[in-house]
């Protein structure tokens, strides 16, 4: 069972950087595909980014790519997601999620995929 925590949300300006964070438990954290994904107001939770076990490949949805930029610290069990050029349509509860040991036919923007979440993190962008 791996637990994730989010943190690092709040209240920011338009063009502000915001820098969230997500702590996992558990042995498999290095093994597993890791995500951030956002949810909006009266809006269906997407896919934001994703990275792999090693953190060797990254992936971004059109709307956030260029600006945002997903890391993780294996040795800390941490991921992250650093935001910058904030805009407010990024206004949204931040989720990370994980994916232990995905296999070849692993989807990354299809959340019934995603094994484990954490409980999220708000962000809102003020124009």
């Amino acid at each position: 069972q791996v637990q994730l925590v989010e943190s690092g949300g709040g209240l920011v300006q338009a063009g502000d950087s915001l820098r969230l964070s997500c702590e996992g438990s558990g042995r498999t954290f290095s093994m597993s595909a890791m995500g951030w994904f956002r949810q909006a107001p009266g809006k269906e939770r997407e896919f934001t980014a994703t990275i792999s076990g090693s953190g060797g490949a990254t992936f971004y949805s059109d709307s956030v790519k260029g600006r945002f930029t997903i890391s993780r610290d294996n040795a800390k069990n941490t991921l992250y997601l650093q935001m910058n050029s904030l805009k407010p349509e990024d206004t949204a509860v931040y989720y990370c999620a994980g994916k232990p040991q995905p296999g070849r036919g692993f989807s990354v923007k299809d959340i019934g995929q995603w094994r484990f979440w954490g409980q999220g993190t708000q962000v809102t962008v003020s124009s």
